[in-house]
């Protein structure tokens, strides 16, 4: 499959916060060096604990944070060192659907604007932005009548139709969903999972799909990384990585996810990782997973995994001892 979004060795720093003392604390490095491909109408899923990075990294590839370094390839076209007005028409093939619905959407605004103002931006007039808007709001399964309404008007999973739309108005190649269903009811997460596998099929999209929710990235993916502290720990076809799961990280997540088979369940074997994940700013020596592995040893402590395969597919795994 040729590769859509290619992304190589990506990293992104931010400057420690300043104490009571005024001096700045060290340097917090949210993602070090991530690289995968996603091609074209293809889904890759990218999941992690909250702070691994994995919103960083959607912010990064979608040019809302600029790269501390690493290289961004839009079909063919490497994006991460662009400006603003050289990011200017590769914008309209990358957009992005936040996790909070009503957070995202302008208060002030009308849906009619909201979704058209993408196309505004491009240079469209605003009778034909409007009639785009129209056709958006019926495609995401809304009525166009509604247009002249404000966002506190509709209730979350409609909002979060109309982040759909407005992703949509350029006709992008890319969209990063970034937690997109993870603030709505379980019913209506259904709901918006479905209309994004309909829009894909239909509108051959690919998705850097965002989430924490190990049971929806199952459904909706093609393939699935895993984050640890800024890495990428493993990633491959999501039948290998549910599976049988090689990093010990994987592992220790999908032990977590409820089974429907309430015997299944007591049966299994859940493993309960120890303390927190250590903090960014002052990440462990060597294999950063170390200090909370049952399966540690001291090449672990000193020695930093790089990806490499894992078991008789193509799925990677950073780790020295995996599971085979």
């Amino acid at each position: 499959m040729t590769a859509l979004l290619s992304v190589r060795d990506l990293v992104k720093t931010f400057p420690g916060r300043r104490g009571r003392t005024g001096r700045a604390g060290p340097p917090v490095r949210a993602v070090d060096g991530v690289s995968f491909d996603l091609g074209a109408g293809e889904t890759l899923g990218l999941v992690g604990e909250s702070g691994c990075g994995k919103s960083t990294t959607g912010r990064l590839v979608v040019r809302l944070l600029d790269p501390t370094e690493g290289s961004i390839t839009l079909d063919g076209q490497d994006i991460g060192g662009l400006g603003p007005a050289g990011m200017r028409p590769y914008r309209k093939h990358l957009q992005m659907v936040f996790q909070d619905p009503h957070s995202s959407l302008n208060p002030r605004q009308t849906v009619a604007r909201i979704i058209s103002e993408p196309l505004l931006v491009q240079g469209a007039s605003a009778a034909d932005a409007r009639r785009r808007a129209a056709e958006l709001m019926d495609l995401v399964g809304l009525v166009p009548e509604q247009l002249d309404r404000y966002p506190h008007e509709f209730s979350g999973g409609q909002a979060q139709r109309i982040g759909i739309a407005r992703s949509l108005a350029t006709s992008p190649r890319l969209v990063v969903a970034d937690e997109p269903v993870s603030a709505l009811d379980v019913s209506v997460q259904a709901q918006v999972v479905n209309l994004m596998e309909r829009l894909q099929r239909e509108l051959g999209l690919a998705y850097l799909f965002i989430a924490h929710d190990l049971s929806v990235v199952k459904r909706v993916c093609d393939r699935v990384a895993v984050m640890y502290l800024g890495r990428i720990v493993e990633i491959g076809d999501k039948h290998e990585v549910y599976g049988s799961p090689a990093h010990p990280y994987t592992r220790a997540l999908l032990s977590a996810v409820p089974l429907p088979d309430p015997a299944a369940e007591r049966a299994r074997e859940r493993i309960v990782l120890l303390g927190d994940p250590p903090s960014p700013a002052d990440p462990p020596s060597g294999c950063t997973f170390h200090p909370r592995c049952p399966k540690a040893q001291e090449r672990c402590r000193t020695e930093q995994p790089l990806l490499r395969i894992a078991g008789p597919g193509t799925r990677q795994a950073a780790c020295h001892f995996p599971e085979a």
